[in-house]
């Protein structure tokens, strides 16, 4: 099949990889991103993963109490007008108010003027002349924590953290805010990661290490030890922390008295 020069450039933005090799590996999968992406894992063409959060675009992010949002957006130029702004921290407060958690639940939440969420960002598309969605939204009813990141000084926030725990030490829970937008974990813990997520992770490490000429009667050992790898980078609790990696994040909060429940990220660009 003919494979498009972008396919070929977001594989490569994704990966790392050259430009050969990841149209190699988007003919030998027929087209279907996922399956190049693990294809040039297996290779060792892939390079370290690289976030498209790192892009200053597609969006903001806005909170208010206890609730976050994520307002996506096709440019940055849109991001920081004014009135894109207004209504997202409009938005956001009105999420609050409703304590509504999800993105569906938000969409569907009424704001001053009878519209609902989902309306509103319509009609903004329209008048704006780009498409305007609600990406994301979250509502957490015990104790939390917001953190909002700029990319840039010109541009509103477009990383948003929020995190719920117990216990009392702030700049500890702030702590971890930081930690999440820096490090970008996506779950709190291994317990948590989907079985189907450890099973890919799983097939991956063994054909990589099959494709090294690993011997077989090592290869169970190597694809835990990079299974416990993959838990140290995505899993929270485990990850190190940003503010002594000698310590993981769940000796911190254990230290501090803090027991994190959940959290959410947001970020432009996702």
């Amino acid at each position: 099949m003919a494979i498009k020069a972008a396919d070929v450039k977001k594989l490569r933005d994704a990966t790392g990889a050259g430009m050969m090799d990841a149209k190699k590996a988007l003919t030998e999968a027929e087209g279907d991103f996922d399956k190049a992406v693990d294809l040039l894992r297996v290779a060792g063409a892939a390079k370290a993963a690289k976030r498209s959060d790192r892009e200053a675009s597609n969006g903001l992010v806005a909170a208010s109490g206890h609730a976050l949002v994520h307002i996506g957006s096709e440019t940055d130029f849109v991001a920081k007008n004014a009135e894109f702004m207004a209504t997202a921290d409009q938005i956001a407060q009105a999420v609050e108010n409703a304590e509504a958690d999800g993105k569906d639940a938000a969409g569907a939440v009424e704001l001053p003027d009878g519209q609902t969420v989902s309306e509103t960002l319509a009609a903004l598309a329209v008048k704006i002349g780009e498409k305007i969605e609600l990406a994301d939204a979250a509502y957490f009813g015990g104790t939390a924590e917001v953190y909002l990141h700029r990319r840039s000084q010109d541009l509103p926030p477009q990383v948003g953290v929020m995190v719920e725990y117990t216990g009392d030490d702030v700049a500890t829970v702030h702590g971890i805010c930081l930690q999440i937008a820096a490090m970008s974990p996506r779950w709190l813990t291994r317990g948590e990661v989907p079985a189907e997520v450890i099973e890919h992770e799983r097939t991956v490490a063994r054909d990589i290490a099959l494709e090294e000429g690993k011997p077989e009667k090592i290869i169970d050992r190597i694809v835990d030890g990079r299974l416990n790898g993959f838990y140290k980078e995505n899993c929270l609790l485990e990850q190190a922390a940003v503010s002594d990696d000698k310590k993981t994040v769940e000796k911190i909060l254990t230290e501090a008295g803090v027991t994190v429940t959940r959290f959410v990220r947001f970020s432009a660009g996702d």
